[in-house]
């Protein structure tokens, strides 16, 4: 992180990154000392109420951070912005999204926990959107024009007002990636009176593991004696606030709801105190690794993979036929998961796979029968891209085999 202070001594001249937490009031006008350079500007964590009007003098600028200020309007400012494709304002105070706020190159839009009612028709003029996060505000149905956002892959409308699921979704073509619980006409979570309810106080609580948006895990150890918990397990500790996918109270239901499946992490248990609302998992071993990385700036909405990583055809089938046993289960529980990725699952070197993170599943039981189909085609879609990211990481030698193609065919019959 830089200093507004560096910024006036002119020592960021060239710089092409900028992230200033300042508790700032007032866009800085020092920044236009960079507008031959400056590509990504993080201004989040500051009290921000407006930008200046003549922002787009920023040439180059792409990608715009203004998460966790004051904004109440989406500046007009944006819509002029030639170059900006990827726009961050989360966590404000935003009620008005207006027509001409929307620049025609945006990629990706993250508007998550506002106070929005509304969204502009001029959302369907972005014809190269891909990504759109609009949980966690009080939107009541979206334009019809969205039906234009042909590019749309991905879209986050949990924790919203919807009184009806909005059916145009399911005229997207390339949509693959969809929350949208914790809306009037889904709003149903399970009781699960079946599950062990704990309390914080039986555990000694030792490293943390991993954390996401929705909360943290940690080892922890169990210190009462229980044949139906073991010594050792994972607690997902799940924070108070709306993230980019939804309510962490539904991932914590979904969870429960899924049960068990070999290639899902096991729910054995759940806290449920004021202070605290977790999961106690099974501990996963340390020999599990992370099969993908999550999207770039760059790559949107598709994972990114380490370099060199690669898999034999028969390694590949065997992760696919996993991953399709688990969303079998999910259909049958009438459950979308929302988010299959490769970086949402673990893989053990001899090959076994953990499918994880619920974050941004949704129930659709409540649905007629031909939208829970489309929301089945949509999975699908996300499947297709699960086996075309492992199918590009096949060995050079497997290229040539008829077990490639069988899955180079299904994926485009899935398409």
């Amino acid at each position: 992180m830089q200093t507004l202070e560096q910024l006036k001594k002119g020592e960021l001249v060239g710089a092409t990154h900028l992230q200033l937490a300042e508790d700032l009031t007032q866009f800085p006008r020092e920044i236009f000392t960079l507008a031959d350079t400056l590509e990504v500007l993080d201004l989040s964590n500051n009290r921000l109420t407006e930008l200046p009007a003549d922002l787009s003098r920023l040439t180059k600028l792409r990608i715009l951070f203004c998460s966790n200020n004051q904004f109440t309007r989406l500046p007009d400012a944006l819509g002029v912005c030639e170059s900006l494709d990827i726009i961050g304002f989360k966590h404000n105070q935003i009620i008005d999204v207006p027509e001409t706020s929307l620049p025609e190159n945006l990629r990706w839009l993250i508007l998550t926990d506002n106070c929005i009612k509304v969204l502009p028709e001029s959302l369907g003029d972005l014809e190269r959107l891909q990504k759109l996060a609009l949980a966690g505000n009080a939107i009541t149905h979206l334009p019809n024009a969205i039906a234009r956002c042909k590019n749309l892959e991905l879209l986050r409308i949990s924790s919203n007002q919807f009184a009806e699921f909005p059916y145009l979704l399911l005229s997207l073509p390339r949509l693959a990636w969809l929350a949208f619980s914790n809306n009037p006409f889904c709003d149903v979570r399970d009781e699960h009176a079946e599950c062990m309810t704990l309390k914080r106080s039986q555990f000694e609580w030792q490293e943390v593991l991993g954390q996401g948006a929705s909360g943290v895990i940690s080892r922890a150890i169990n210190r009462e004696a229980n044949d139906n918990l073991a010594r050792e397990v994972a607690i997902k500790v799940f924070k108070g606030e709306v993230t980019s996918d939804g309510s962490p109270e539904d991932e914590l239901d979904i969870c429960l709801s899924v049960g068990e499946h070999p290639n899902v992490v096991t729910p054995l248990a759940k806290i449920a105190e004021d202070s605290m609302s977790a999961l106690v998992m099974s501990l996963i071993p340390p020999n599990y690794f992370n099969l993908g990385q999550a999207p770039s700036f760059d790559t949107c909405t598709r994972d990114t993979f380490t370099q060199g990583q690669a898999f034999s055809i028969s390694q590949i089938q065997h992760m696919v036929n996993q991953v399709d046993s688990v969303m079998a289960h999910l259909r049958s529980k009438r459950i979308c998961h929302g988010d299959l990725y490769a970086h949402n699952m673990l893989i053990h070197p001899e090959g076994h796979l953990l499918f994880g993170d619920f974050g941004a599943a949704s129930k659709y039981d409540c649905l007629p029968m031909y939208q829970q189909h489309g929301l089945q085609r949509i999975e699908q879609r996300a499947m297709t891209h699960f086996i075309e990211d492992m199918l590009n990481l096949c060995i050079e030698e497997d290229k040539q085999t008829e077990a490639y193609y069988d899955l180079k065919r299904r994926m485009f019959n899935i398409a």
